[in-house]
Parts: structure tokens; sequence; C-alpha cells
């Protein structure tokens, strides 16, 4: 029937039940919680006899969503289906349990209703008694799904406020899966098999100074994999390594929903958010030290600023020489490939604009990987051999970064100068207000407080940069002396963390169209200032060699 001929017939006085009519049904629960399942089980159940008991309706197969919210229908597979369905004209009516089972969005509610009305389709919200094919539906339904619509309000804004007394209080919110906890009763608890990988990232990262991808390689070979049996992504690690509460800090507050309609988040910045140590261990116990926490965080901050400061890419940190050789034409790092022989791939190193076009592009000679290890297990043989001059050398860096303390002390002084002027400048508003003082001496005085303030903050700023760099030296110096007190094997390459912690960078020199076989690299160190010159020599069929340029 045609809902001409539907409207006729219940003005008539007959009812919907009279009428021969090819009917579904749609069944929706919020949750995917046990109760509810069962609760949407029953609703499925009870639709399909009741309909099936009607003489005069054909039953048609019904639609079912679970653990969808009711707030909007963007993501309600099943409901959109229906719809298409009832616009290609596969049935004449619906029934549902209640407004809420369709939205409970005063809009979504009566534009679906509209919409399926338009497509000859009528709908029965069965606990509100609302017959859409019925002359006062829309009214009807209009009122039904503000109130609707106004009980999620009023949840949303008892969920934020529920939030915020568990912020107050010390609760910890959000997610339950936190690598290395598990979550009770508002607690966090440390879950040992994990905690240790968690203490392996941030020891990788922080004192061995593995990029983050070679770290997920590393938890890949230890047979570590996240919840889907996958290997740890490089945006995991990086929360991990981020999130406070692995040195002990309470930390909420990081997004707030913005409006209960349309779902939007509001991500607050690091300094919006609730943030404190938790001095009793008992709700946010720590798993590393507040010392190794904050070291992986500087190192990570500084990484995000200078690739962000280069346009580069998180390609740079894959590999142990990305970003690390630089051509002497073009001065731009050297891009990694992989050149196919018979015997099998080879991994090379060469500058883009030869890569492009070959020579034509670049005079810059190609770099395979194992002539890269070659030179450096060169140099990390002459270090072992000269450890003992290192290690003064390293003393006596210490010994001039340990003269940071007075930097420490001048910045103390700064400060305590900032804070006297300040209380002079309150001294001097007081004056002008006692009317003790004319406008333009208060004035003058002002200004003069004002410009010493502002060379104090300047003076300031240098001193906390200087500081930074004294710090970063010294976890470069330390990185290093663990490097040449390891085994001198590296069989298999270089990881990551040894290349970074020691290399700073090897520059290529373009190749003398006389000697094509011969190639000069210069390298330079972390913290030693000497260059060292090496000479990389192809034979034909040959292994390369490579061998130190003394001066």
């Amino acid at each position: 029937m045609d809902i001409y001929d539907i409207r006729t017939a219940l003005h008539s006085g007959k009812s919907i039940y009279d009428l021969p009519l090819r009917v579904t049904y749609y069944a929706r629960v919020s949750t995917d919680k046990d109760e509810q399942i069962h609760s949407l089980t029953a609703q499925v159940r009870y639709y399909t006899e009741y309909i099936q008991r009607n003489p005069q309706w054909v039953f048609v197969e019904g639609y079912v969503d679970e653990g969808i919210s009711g707030t909007t229908v963007g993501k309600r597979e099943n409901f959109l289906k229906m719809v298409q369905d009832a616009e290609a004209g596969h049935f004449d009516f619906i029934l549902t349990k209640e407004i809420s089972r369709f939205s409970r969005n005063t809009l979504d509610s009566i534009k679906y209703t509209q919409d399926l009305l338009r497509f000859g389709v009528g709908v029965l919200f069965e606990s509100d008694n609302i017959n859409t094919l019925m002359p006062d539906a829309e009214l009807r339904l209009t009122i039904m799904s503000s109130i609707a619509q106004d009980e999620v309000r009023k949840i949303s804004e008892r969920v934020k406020f529920g939030f915020k007394r568990a912020i107050e209080n010390g609760v910890v919110l959000g997610n339950n899966k936190i690598w290395g906890y598990e979550k009770r009763d508002g607690r966090l608890v440390i879950q040992e098999e994990e905690a240790e990988m968690v203490r392996t990232i941030f020891n990788l990262y922080a004192n061995e100074r593995v990029g983050i991808r070679g770290i997920a390689q590393h938890l890949a070979s230890m047979g570590y994999k996240n919840t889907r049996g996958n290997d740890f992504s490089f945006s995991t690690i990086r929360g991990i390594l981020s999130n406070p509460k692995y040195k002990g800090y309470y930390c909420g507050r990081k997004s707030s929903k913005l409006d209960y309609r349309t779902k939007d988040i509001k991500v607050f910045d690091p300094e919006d958010w609730v943030l404190y140590k938790d001095e009793s261990g008992q709700v946010v116990p720590a798993i590393v030290s507040e010392e190794l926490w904050d070291k992986a965080n500087r190192i990570l901050e500084k990484r995000s600023v200078k690739q962000s400061e280069d346009g580069k890419t998180s390609y740079q940190n894959r590999y142990p020489y990305s970003g690390k050789i630089i051509c002497g034409v073009h001065k731009q790092p050297y891009y990694r490939s992989l050149y196919r022989y018979k015997s099998g791939n080879k991994e090379v190193w060469q500058c883009q604009e030869y890569s492009r076009k070959g020579r034509a592009g670049c005079s810059s000679p190609v770099l395979y990987t194992s002539e890269l290890d070659a030179i450096m297990r060169q140099v990390l043989e002459e270090l072992s051999l000269n450890k003992a001059e290192i290690i003064q050398d390293l003393l006596r860096l210490y010994t001039s970064i340990g003269n940071g303390s007075n930097v420490e002390e001048e910045i103390g002084r700064c400060k305590g100068n900032i804070e006297a002027i300040l209380k002079r400048k309150d001294k001097l508003l007081d004056l002008s207000i006692d009317g003790k003082i004319a406008d333009d001496e208060f004035a003058r005085r002002n200004d003069r407080f004002n410009d010493e303030i502002q060379r104090l903050r300047q003076r300031l700023d240098t001193l906390e940069q200087e500081r930074s760099k004294n710090r970063e030296m010294l976890q470069s110096i330390d990185t290093l002396r663990q490097a040449i007190t390891r085994d001198l094997d590296f069989t298999d390459g270089f990881s990551i963390g040894v290349i970074d912690s020691l290399l700073d960078r090897i520059e290529v020199h373009p190749q003398d169209g006389e000697k094509k076989s011969e190639i000069h690299v210069s390298v330079y160190l972390n913290v030693i200032s000497e260059e060292e010159q090496f000479t990389i020599r192809r034979g034909r069929g040959k292994t390369s060699v490579c061998t130190r340029q003394h001066t």
C-alpha cells in the first residue's frame, strides 16, 4: 500500500494492524555491556514475533546497531542502511521502541521521519505511542524529541561535573589501558611485565639515544606486541615517553567535550593540564625516575623542534645514518636507497640530485652502508685504544661544565633582583596614590625600573639557555663515555643510538675525475672537535677498502 491508501484506511476507522503492510523493525543499544546486549536480543525477539503474529503483515528482516550512541546517526551503519532500503521500497512500516532509539537529537528525529514519509514509509514509536502516519505525529514528535535531547544535555553536564570532582580528588580518569599499569578503583597499579617494557623504552631513548623507530624495532625483536598483536607504532611509543604518569605524576584535564551534540573535543596545551606529583605513590606510582623521564623529554622536545625547523620528516630517524651524511656539493643530507644485485640487495646513500639526474646532477659519489660501517668501526677502535686520553678530555669538560654552578648562582641573583625591583615598583605606586610624589616623577622612576627589569629578564633568558646547553653537553658526554666502554663488535652494523651519540656528520667530497675509484670523506664526531679524513678505495669485483688519512 502507498501512503495515501494507508492514511485513507486509517481515517476510515481501521487500525494500522488491519492493513496489509510489509513491516520491519529497528533496535539499538548504546553500549556493548552484557546487560545491554541481552536487552538488544530481547528487542529483536520481541519485534520478530510481534510482526509475524499479525496475519495482515509481511515480516521484513530488521535492522540492528550495537554499542553506538543515539546522540547522532552519523556512525549508525544499519540505521542508515534502513533509510536507504526505505527509499528503495523494501518495506512500508517500521516498528521501534521509542524516539531515543532513532535519535536523541530533535533535528535528526524529525529529519529522518520526514525522509521516511517522503519514501512512503511510516514509523511507530511504540513506547511513545507516536505513529508518524497520523496528522499530529510531527508536533508530538518534536515535543518528545526535545525532552529526550534535553535529557542528553543533563547527562552530559552530570558526567562533566563528575569528571571535575574526580580530578579534584585525584581519581585517575581516562583510558583503562595504560601500558605498565592496571586501573583499580580510580588508582593505577604497576603491572610488572609491561612496566619492564616501559623502562626499556625510556632507557633506550634517554641513555642509549635510540630513536623511536629504532625502539619499535628493538621491542619487536624482544617479542613485544600491542593489544592487536602488531608491532608498537611510532605514536604509541612517543605517547609513552611523553606521559607524566610514568614518573609518578597525576595528569588530568587533557581534553574536554565542547558540545554534547557534535562530540567536538577541545585538546588543552600541557601548561593547562591538571598536573602534580603523587607524593604518596598510592594513586600514580612511578615506573621510571623523575630524572630519567625529564631527560627523555628534553631529548624528545629538542628533536621535535629540530625536525620542525629543518622541515624533516619522521623518515630520518628510521636508519642509523639518516640525516648524518652531507653532500659536499649541495650541502644537503644524503637519501637512502637500495641497489639490487643478483647476489642480493645493498643499502646505499646518495645525494638527491644524483638520484634524479645521475652524474650530471651531482659529482658527489654514492656510498654503501658497508663502507660507512667500516669507517665507524675504525673510529670506535681508535676511541678504544685512546680511552685514557679521551677520559681525560671528558674530565676536563666535566670540570668546565661543573662551573655551571656559577650559572645557577647568577640565575638566582637575577631572579632576586627582579623580585626586589617589583617590590620597589609597588612602593612607588603607593607613594603616587598617596600624592607624595608628582606624576612626572612617578613616570620617570617607573620607566627606569621597567628598563632594569627588561635587562635582567634578557640576561635571565641567556643564562637559562646556557644552563640547558650545559645539561645537553653532560648528557652527550655521558652517552659517549658509555659507548666507548662497550665491546666493539658491531658485526651486524651499528644501531641508531650509537651513531646518533657519536657521529655529528660525514661530509662527502666530489670525486676527482682522474681517480674515480677513490672517495674522500670528512668525519665529524660529537664532543671531539677534530675532524677525521678517510679515503674509500673501490676495486673492481673487490670489497671497498677504507683508510684513515693521518695529518
